[in-house]
């Protein structure tokens, strides 16, 4: 195949093998996702002491508590004594400590090592010395966020900063109260493509005229393929005749009292990198986290979030449910359907991005450099000009 010059109009993707090469995901797993504030549950799923989740954090089982302080802490799922596996369930709940199934070290809520066959015959063994290794845990928006970096990062540069740079300010998520809505539904999905994938597919709407007949008639200006990503604090205006967000426009639920005037009726899209997305509107929040399990396989965990009372009345959510549930699994598909072509000879040196796409390319370069590589010939045009984001 021969080189052509791009238009100035086109912006060159990253290449094919950085969806496919497994080694191109292991740095990822090094240099992402271990590296960065990672979101791994919701805090209400750990609603008491010795209440458990487990999750992988890039190429680590990361084990997430409760302790009796009420304080939310989060260790290596691994066994100080001969590297077992303390806890091999996605969730539980125990009274008082962790226990390895294989040799009986035991492990408090704290990490604190507190029993273990023959211990008292080892009194140089210091219990916290060999108890659990703990990673550095935040609580925001009702989430629980870990970072397995020995020095993380700040989180109020690197995820609160994620938001205000969309929005333009932190009061604007703080005003739909997200740490005190209730999950109505969670849907766990399971996607045959590589994170970067299904970031570029949310992060603009090129393709919502084409696959989402819903959402457009909802948000009308999605038609036009310009995100609202694509603009620092815009929110979508909904349709004249639409009257809440749900699959036929109908009523939506009780809406959030402290949400503005000017965020009424709007709806906001967020990405925080590397694996969430926020999705504001007037009744409610849908929040998504990745899961990137290998080069082309993401689980995806959705959880819509709604007024406590709303919940707990056993309201009729699923209207709303159902539109972004569509959503989901239509941008999902999208996503499938491009996994192989990202190993074909055609896409060696990598596609193009459109005018209304080009902050992907912003996307792709902070890809490079958390890798530690420069988008050389694919992230600029021929003649040497660096591709810039709009």
């Amino acid at each position: 195949m021969t080189s052509t010059s791009l238009p100035d109009s086109l912006i060159a993707t990253l290449p094919g093998s950085c969806y496919t090469d497994p080694g191109v995901f292991a740095q990822e797993q090094e240099h992402i996702f271990e590296s960065m504030w990672f979101c791994v549950a919701r805090a209400s799923d750990l609603a008491k002491p010795g209440a458990f989740r487990t999750v992988d954090v890039g190429r680590e089982s990361i084990l997430v508590t409760r302790a009796r302080d009420n304080s939310v802490r989060a260790y290596f799922n691994v066994c100080r004594h001969r590297g077992a596996r303390i806890c091999t369930e996605d969730s539980g709940e125990v009274k008082r400590a962790f226990q390895c199934p294989y040799h009986a070290w035991t492990y408090d809520l704290t990490g604190k090592l507190v029993a273990a066959p023959n211990l008292t015959k080892m009194p140089d063994v210091g219990r916290t010395e060999y108890g659990l290794v703990s990673v550095a845990t935040r609580e925001w928006l009702g989430y629980v966020w870990v970072c397995l970096a020995e020095n993380p990062p700040s989180f109020e540069e690197d995820v609160v900063g994620e938001v205000v740079a969309r929005l333009g300010d932190a009061e604007s998520i703080e005003r739909y109260g997200i740490e005190n809505l209730s999950v109505g539904r969670r849907i766990v999905y399971d996607v045959k493509a590589n994170w970067k994938l299904i970031v570029e597919n949310f992060m603009e709407c090129y393709h919502c005229a084409t696959i989402h007949p819903e959402l457009t008639e909802v948000l009308p200006e999605f038609a036009d393929g310009y995100a609202a990503q694509y603009y620092v604090g815009h929110g979508a205006e909904f349709g004249e005749e639409v009257r809440g967000f749900t699959v036929d426009g109908s009523e939506g639920l009780d809406r959030i009292p402290t949400v503005s005037e000017d965020q009424d009726r709007r709806y906001y899209a967020i990405t925080v990198k590397p694996q969430v997305f926020i999705n504001l509107v007037p009744d409610h929040v849908i929040f998504h986290r990745m899961f990137p399990v290998a080069v082309d396989r993401t689980i995806v965990e959705c959880d819509w979030l709604y007024l406590p009372h709303v919940v707990e009345s056993g309201k009729d959510v699923s209207r709303s449910v159902e539109l972004f549930d569509r959503v989901n699994r239509q941008d999902f598909e999208a996503c499938e359907r491009t996994q192989p072509g990202m190993s074909s000879r055609l896409y060696a040196k990598g596609g193009v991005l459109v005018p209304s796409e080009h902050h992907i390319g912003a996307f792709h370069d902070w890809v490079g450099e958390r890798l530690g590589v420069r988008r050389s010939q694919e992230g600029q045009r021929p003649g040497g000009r660096a591709a810039q984001p709009r």
